[in-house]
């Protein structure tokens, strides 16, 4: 990629990121973001279709980034503990980005683009699942849960959070297994 459109798109995201700090997404205008950016409006619509594109596209990357770093994602229904431990890592560790572009209208986004995410991986490696409602509902349990249980405990000791939670999803992910069908 050209380094000119490379320095723009990353001036693009900070000056989103930054605002998006201090105001909710519908707030941000073009105008206000080109200028921080040092931007013209064109250059900005020669990127992105509208703010609502460039949020879009930052909470995929985002996403993207976060699924990167799945460790051994073809062992992730067989050890439902890692995924835990990976899905309150990932959240933690991203946390003040998640909760800057998820924030306000966008906070429910995150959990369900992270969900498909991760479903996604998973039936990559293990296919006979894709279509297994039962199976579906348990990764949906599991991503969710985790993601849901770890935030209602933002003043608790994330690695004790992240063992109780794991502890939990491996008597489910056991209990729900593809043998006891």
């Amino acid at each position: 990629m050209d380094l000119r459109v490379e320095r723009t798109r990353k001036s693009i995201h900070n000056a989103f990121i930054q605002l998006r700090s201090k105001k909710p997404l519908e707030k941000i205008s073009i105008k206000e973001l080109s200028e921080l950016a040092v931007i013209n409006k064109a250059t900005f619509y020669a990127h992105y279709k509208d703010i609502y594109d460039l949020s879009d596209k930052l909470e995929d990357e985002l996403i993207t980034s976060i699924i990167k770093t799945v460790p051994n994602p073809e062992n992730m229904i067989s050890d439902s503990a890692n995924m835990t431990t990976f899905i309150t890592t990932a959240f933690t560790s991203h946390k003040a980005l998640l909760y800057t572009i998820f924030s306000d209208s966008r906070t429910g986004i995150f959990i369900k683009k992270l969900d498909a995410a991760l479903k996604e991986l998973i039936y990559s490696y293990h296919p006979q699942y894709k279509d297994d409602l039962e199976m579906d509902i348990i990764f949906t349990m599991i991503i969710q849960g985790t993601f849901y249980a770890c935030i209602s405990h933002p003043d608790d000791d994330i690695q004790e959070v992240s063992r109780i939670i794991g502890k939990v999803n491996s008597c489910l992910s056991a209990h729900y297994s593809k043998d006891d069908k």
